[in-house]
């Protein structure tokens, strides 16, 4: 049973009168739009010329009926336009049906309106659309929040709940303007990333989601059953050994920007589903890679805000190289004091253990020294900073360092303490590769659910050759909250994991009483039901004013019947 307040029935009531009236308010022709609203106030000025007959669409997002005139503005994609709009104008006959009943009564905040007209200026100056025809593009049967703004640009009643705005990203969308910014800026750095990647001739592909084992990465995945194969799935934790396997197939350079799932815990800065950017280049190492991360960021930064060098949260980053340079066990040194490159397991498990750092069996060498490096070494990172040569237990597809035993060439980008980039100069030995892989399933078998699995066909492909390679990830979500200045990952993503939603109504008791009695009988005569109810009178108004108001129950009359039913 959907509830209804007292505006959404009024609303629907509005629709059915439009109805009546002959309009549509769902029509199906299409509706010419041969301007924007940004396109209007950009140009106006400089070409008054070419606006004295356009076609506009949008919401309706505030009016002032003043009699046989009225002021209002219309939102499209690219912002708001103020209009004029007169009785006589859009309904030129004796009917004024158009303007006295349609616009003044059956309209309302978040219509879709199709307007026709010219552009004037106000008397205080307001480029305006005079109008001389309207068209109803759609009838809304929800209300949108009213946000107010002064006149200092202050907004009060505000749709600023962040739990509601990410439920409803369609709403906040709408009645929050400066949010539409984050995703376009999101949009254009993928488009920049994108452009700077074929200008060096590497080719953008598409790999499996669905996989049949899960790699590429030290996650735990989501799982599924292909029924027709009757085999389990993964949904991909990482595209990383299917890019690899088209170097193999011969490419020189392949990225891919895609969707990736680990099921895993949710913050700030993690969700469920996130979007990666990897890519792989032949006879190529991390220190390459390194220079190009630092250009391609650079140039990326500078195309979006004309500068390299931006505010985020309480810091000042600049963008352009080059990056600080700094080991993963100088790090560790530096910043925690300790010196970890010679400890055996036991000896990290100790220092963990004096840091106040929760540690579990399941945790082997490379995973200690991880979370010592989280916990102590990263907030530190402000400024864009290279960690490099990690421990060979940390990263089982890197290639062993060539010179420092037992340490690999890989990289993380860190900015504004967290992680942006990870690089390797890729594993090509395959018979390096199996013992890595064999190790991590000594660490599965002690119960950690993030370590590899073995994939023989990749093995088989790097056992039929390829060449000395460098591959990058890029975590496109929290680039894009440097970029834009967001402190969540909820506010780059248009529709981010949430839990599921509780719907709950609140009812008096004597609301309560007399639906539970609907309930078993429902329509039921008014007299009946008041009576069963048990009420004193102003009770019984009160109660049935509200679950009518609420969109529970409703009150029909038939002749003399008068008979109460719960709404559907």
């Amino acid at each position: 049973m959907q509830l209804l307040s007292e505006q959404e029935i009024d609303r629907r009531k509005d629709r059915e009168e439009l109805m009546k009236l002959g309009i549509n308010p769902y029509p199906a022709e299409e509706f010419p739009i041969n301007v924007t609203s940004e396109d209007i106030h950009r140009n106006y000025e400089n070409r008054k010329l070419d606006y004295k007959n356009i076609k506009i669409a949008g919401r309706l997002m505030s009016r002032r009926i003043m009699g046989s005139a009225s002021f209002g503005e219309i939102q499209d994609a690219s912002g708001r336009l103020q209009f004029y709009i007169r009785r006589d104008d859009i309904c030129p006959g004796e009917d004024k049906t158009l303007y006295n009943s349609v616009f003044k009564k059956l309209l309302g905040i978040g219509d879709f309106l199709g307007l026709k007209g010219y552009i004037f200026t106000t008397q205080t100056g307001e480029i305006s659309l005079h109008v001389t025809e309207l068209t109803v593009l759609s009838k809304s049967v929800k209300p949108l929040p009213v946000v107010k703004r002064d006149e200092d640009g202050n907004v009060h009643d505000g749709f600023t709940d962040p739990e509601m705005r990410y439920r409803q990203r369609y709403v906040d969308l709408t009645v929050n303007p400066e949010v539409r910014k984050t995703f376009v800026t999101r949009s254009r750095i993928i488009t920049q990333m994108r452009r700077y990647f074929d200008d060096h001739g590497w080719l953008e592909v598409e790999t499996p989601i669905l996989q049949a084992v899960h790699g590429g990465a030290a996650a735990r995945p989501f799982d599924t059953h292909h029924n027709t194969l009757d085999m389990p799935l993964f949904l991909r934790i990482a595209n990383e050994l299917y890019l690899k396997r088209l170097i193999v197939g011969g490419f020189d350079g392949v990225y891919e920007f895609g969707k990736m799932f680990r099921n895993e815990g949710m913050d700030r800065t993690h969700n469920p589903e996130f979007t990666s950017m990897e890519i792989y280049v032949a006879y190529k190492d991390y220190i390459w890679m390194m220079k190009m991360v630092e250009e391609l960021i650079e140039k990326v930064t500078q195309e979006i805000h004309g500068k390299t060098k931006l505010i985020v949260g309480a810091n000042e980053i600049e963008f352009a190289g080059p990056y600080r340079r700094l080991t993963m066990y100088d790090s560790i040194k530096e910043y925690a004091g300790i010196d970890v490159s010679k400890m055996d397991e036991e000896g990290l498990r100790k220092v963990c253990t004096e840091m106040g750092i929760a540690v579990d069996a399941t945790m082997g060498k490379g995973k200690l020294v991880d979370e010592i490096f989280g916990e102590k070494v990263e907030p530190n990172l402000i400024q864009p900073t290279y960690i490099t040569d990690y421990p060979i237990e940390m990263t089982p597809l890197a290639k062993k360092h060539r010179t420092e035993p037992g340490l690999v060439e890989r990289f993380e980008l860190f900015v504004n303490g967290k992680e942006i980039a990870n690089a390797y100069t890729e594993l090509n030995d395959p018979i390096d590769q199996r013992e890595r892989f064999e190790d991590q399933l000594k660490l599965a078998e002690r119960g950690d659910d993030e370590a590899m699995a073995m994939d023989e066909d990749f093995l088989r492909a790097l056992e039929y050759g390829m060449p000395p390679t460098s591959g990058l990830g890029i975590g496109i979500d929290r680039l894009t909250m440097l970029l834009t200045n967001n402190t969540t990952i909820q506010e780059v993503l248009f529709f981010p994991q949430m839990r599921p939603e509780k719907k709950q109504v609140e009812m008096t008791e004597e609301e309560k009483g007399i639906f539970e009695l609907l309930k078993v009988e429902s329509p039921v005569g008014l007299a009946d039901l008041k009576g069963k109810a048990g009420l004193s009178g102003k009770k019984w108004d009160v109660a049935m004013k509200g679950l009518t108001g609420k969109g529970i129950a409703k009150v029909t009359k038939d002749g003399d019947a008068v008979t109460v039913s719960l709404v559907d």
